[in-house]
């Protein structure tokens, strides 16, 4: 648990350092908003308090964790790196960690195991935009399969993670739950496709959700005030890649109407102009 500003910043320290690979002393400038100097002091500090975990290196122009690196102020759990990642620089660990739980409480929802091994490989391929091999399982193909895909960005889409990459098998960029990695990744050599070349990622597209007509006026106007809509409508611009994940999260079903519209409450209008971006278009 995290009980003051040294902390704070001893736990930003591990936490990058253990899954990046690599911390400095700019990550906690704009992470923290504070000068270059603080941001050393805290490094030194932290190397002089547990001198066997950090090396500093000039090549890499940061503090590396060494073999017998050990975490303190981390506890080892993937779920703390990739809700960090979840986190605004401007919303920093300590203010979430202050809210009182007696005002605030949240659901409990099962957590996925990724293994940190494979996890530490996977931001690594990122970081240095590198191909990378790693067996890789789905519910069509069970027993695995080795996989070499070229990775760009972390997805949370409500109750999972993904990774957004190029599939060199299917050619394709798909998405792929950090869960279902396996084995033992290897780094290969540089990425010939980039987050650039990603279409589904790089393309902006609105989903346009209103109200089911079903539903009496006075309930319709109960929607449109939850979701502050304008003219009956809720417009929401979103990448195209996460088009079907989003109606997901919100419970749009497009294939089916519920028989009851208070079950069904929002309808998507425009399918036709999305239909090639949802799974089953």
């Amino acid at each position: 648990m995290i009980k003051d500003e040294k902390d704070l910043h001893w736990h930003l320290i591990e936490l990058i350092a253990y899954w990046q690979g690599k911390v400095n002393a700019t990550h906690l400038v704009k992470y923290f908003n504070i000068s270059r100097k603080h941001a050393g002091d805290y490094l030194r500090a932290y190397q002089e308090h547990y001198p066997l975990n950090l090396n500093y290196s000039s090549s890499d122009k940061g503090f590396l964790p060494t073999p017998h690196f050990k975490y303190y102020h981390i506890n080892g759990d993937v779920t703390q790196y990739l809700e960090w990642l979840s986190m605004s620089p401007t919303q920093p660990i300590y203010q979430i960690n202050a809210i009182n739980p007696l005002t605030y409480t949240s659901l409990r929802l099962p957590s996925r195991q990724v293994s940190p091994y494979i996890m530490r490989a996977l931001v690594a391929a990122i970081n240095q935009q590198s191909r990378i091999e790693v067996d890789y399982i789905s519910l069509s193909n069970p027993d695995g399969e080795g996989r070499i895909i070229q990775p760009h960005v972390f997805v949370k889409t409500g109750l999972r993670w993904h990774l957004r990459a190029y599939d060199e098998k299917h050619q394709a960029f798909r998405d792929f739950v950090l869960s279902r990695f396996r084995g033992e990744p290897e780094l290969l050599d540089k990425a010939s496709h980039n987050s650039e070349q990603d279409d589904g990622w790089n393309t902006l597209i609105n989903i346009i959700l209103a109200p089911d007509q079903r539903l009496s006026p006075a309930q319709k106007n109960v929607l449109e005030q939850d979701y502050r809509m304008q003219n009956g409508q809720l417009v929401i611009e979103t990448r195209a890649a996460l088009t079907q994940y989003l109606l997901q999260e919100l419970q749009v079903n497009f294939k089916f109407h519920d028989k009851s519209p208070e079950a069904q409450q929002l309808v998507l209008v425009n399918e036709s102009d999305i239909k090639k971006w949802l799974f089953s278009g």
